[in-house]
């Protein structure tokens, strides 16, 4: 799937923008969703970005279309087909996931639309079940339109600190500097991970991964973790080549 879409992506900009907007639109898409790796293809289409291939502004743009109609699209289904959903064989069997989903679109509908669009599983769900509980048009429609302004352009981001990464010019310090930002980019995302599981320890007491990491192990780790990735981050910042890596990221984000 990723040659497919790097073969698209270098063909046009009419092609590359189209692929952009098409990813956006199925990882939207009620179902279609949970069978596509969207978080792996973003990143890819990031790294296009990165590497200059695709401007970051267009892609963003094409970005936000494909995630407005792919929702939009799922919230009139989930409207329109509420009586023929609740019997399908499918749905019942990630019930409990759908009821988990109504309860937080009942006590935070604004956050649970705005939170799900950056969450694998629920994107392509939230919308569905916001039309199956025939939650007001106007109501969906504000934390829709931040989660599709915002949501592009995190996940094109991690593709395009690697892109701009790999261009950075060979020399006697840069597989150290790429090896330091994946270190980073890795703690980082562990530190968050631990801290959001120590936020949820007193919700979640069971399973495998709860017995792996209790509270009284949480307590520790995650700031130890958080302190590593600052302690990367500021050996990352002061690297020698990182002026070029900044010259050459803003190269690219800039308007």
């Amino acid at each position: 799937m990723q040659d497919f879409l790097a073969h698209w992506v270098t063909q046009s900009l009419a092609f590359s923008l189209t692929a952009v907007a098409l990813v956006a639109f199925l990882e939207s898409l009620a179902f279609v969703g949970l069978l596509l790796p969207g978080t792996l293809m973003m990143a890819t289409l990031g790294a296009f970005i990165g590497s200059g291939t695709l401007g970051f502004y267009p892609a963003w743009a094409a970005g936000i279309v494909g995630c407005f109609l792919g929702d939009w699209i799922s919230y009139f289904i989930g409207h329109g087909c509420k009586k023929s959903l609740k019997k399908w064989s499918f749905l019942k069997k990630h019930r409990a996931m759908l009821h988990k989903t109504e309860h937080a679109l009942h006590r935070h509908s604004n956050l649970t639309i705005l939170a799900g669009r950056f969450i694998g599983p629920t994107r392509p769900l939230i919308p569905l079940v916001a039309g199956m509980l025939d939650l007001p048009p106007l109501k969906f429609a504000l934390p829709n339109i931040i989660g599709c302004l915002s949501w592009p352009p995190a996940y094109f981001m991690p593709g395009i600190l690697a892109g701009v990464a790999i261009n950075i010019p060979a020399g006697q310090h840069t597989g150290q500097f790429r090896g330091l930002l994946l270190g980073v980019a890795l703690l980082v995302w562990l530190a968050g991970w631990l801290v959001w599981r120590w936020f949820r320890s007193g919700k979640r007491t069971t399973g495998r991964l709860a017995g792996w990491l209790p509270l009284s192990r949480l307590r520790w780790l995650a700031p130890l973790c958080l302190m590593a990735a600052v302690a990367a981050l500021i050996a990352l910042i002061q690297h020698p080549l990182m002026p070029i890596y900044a010259a050459q990221l803003w190269k690219v984000l800039k308007f």
